[in-house]
């Protein structure tokens, strides 16, 4: 590495219509999965554990649509 921080990818859910509806952006990193306000970039985020990340996403995809 030559000791410049990256800079954190975003990314919206392949389901987000890209209209400017109501999305929400997550971003991968080692410890934990970032998520904020795709209308806000530079507002508030919401660290989650991998972990939790993980069961919630879990949930989401037995729940019938």
């Amino acid at each position: 590495m030559n000791g410049q921080a990256r800079e954190p990818h975003w990314f919206k859910s392949s389901y987000s219509s890209g209209e400017g509806g109501e999305c929400v952006e997550v971003c991968l990193t080692q410890d934990a999965v970032l998520v904020r306000d795709s209308k806000r970039a530079t507002g508030p985020v919401l660290s989650v554990d991998a972990n939790a990340w993980s069961a919630f996403v879990e949930q989401g995809r037995a729940r019938p649509r």
